[in-house]
């Protein structure tokens, strides 16, 4: 085993081992010289690099390109992880706060927590699965062209304005952390959607939706993307399928391309 140690001030320590695994010991670390060490780590050839002690550095992952890293972060990192991101996996051992998957591009992140507000924004490609719970307006402004779609899987519970102006992707809610037969609390889901769809599990009341998005059961096609996304989830983070599917979904999706086109007009 070789080790290289590289600016000690800032707290990080490579370890090369012949399995191509990169370790990090993070403590307090300055959020560009790690994200230096991430792409590093990719310019070496490694495909596995693991960051140990992360205590909320932001932009972890901006910009990597590469299909062939998983990089697991143990600990919370901080806001905007995975910012246009383009291709690693990305497994976080933990909480994430606000921000993940911002304009992310490609990739897989898997967060065995929760996560804050605005998850997913912006996000135009890849998929974000969160074990738990999302804060206020998670998959703002998402979208999507052609075949490209970002999709971001919740296992727990949304806030209000979850959906918020989404212009394309795939935005599925299980609701496993509610109570038996408590209902989704949050407001004005859907808010100035125009594009996309929302698949939610479980009991919604129908005065928490927003006037934009209109109300119906998954067809045969729509239990097929969620069927997907069901096995994804349990892979990740070693769940039950049959009781996911225990309960029916909700299809949303926006009644116009323009919701607001009246506010433009003379």
């Amino acid at each position: 085993m070789s080790k290289i140690e590289i600016n000690a001030k800032d707290y990080v320590v490579y370890t090369k081992t012949n399995e191509q695994a990169f370790s990090h010991k993070v403590s307090h670390q300055m959020h560009h010289a790690l994200n230096n060490a991430l792409r590093q780590a990719k310019k070496d050839g490694f495909t596995e690099v693991v960051v140990n002690n992360v205590c909320g550095q932001r932009y972890l992952g901006t910009d990597l390109q590469t299909d062939n890293m998983t990089i697991t972060l143990n600990g919370t990192p901080g806001n905007d992880l995975a910012f246009a991101m383009n291709g690693p996996t990305i497994i976080v051992n933990g909480n994430a706060q606000d921000g993940t998957g911002n304009t992310m591009n490609n990739g897989v992140v898997v967060i065995h927590g929760q996560a804050g507000d605005i998850t997913g924004l912006s996000a135009r490609g890849g998929q974000i699965y969160v074990r738990n719970d999302v804060g206020y307006r998670a998959g703002i402004h998402m979208k999507e062209y052609k075949e490209k779609k970002p999709v971001l899987v919740v296992g727990g519970n949304i806030q209000d304005f979850a959906g918020e102006y989404m212009a394309g992707g795939i935005f599925i809610v299980f609701g496993l952390t509610l109570k038996e037969d408590e209902q989704y609390a949050a407001h004005f889901i859907g808010t100035g959607m125009h594009g996309g769809v929302m698949y939610l599990r479980g009991d919604i009341d129908k005065n928490n939706l927003s006037n934009e998005v209109a109300v119906s059961e998954p067809d045969e096609k729509d239990m097929q993307i969620i069927n997907i996304y069901v096995d994804n989830y349990v892979k990740y983070f070693d769940g039950n399928k049959q009781d996911i599917m225990s309960k029916p979904f909700t299809k949303l999706t926006p009644k116009s391309l323009r919701p607001y086109g009246g506010l433009y007009r003379d």
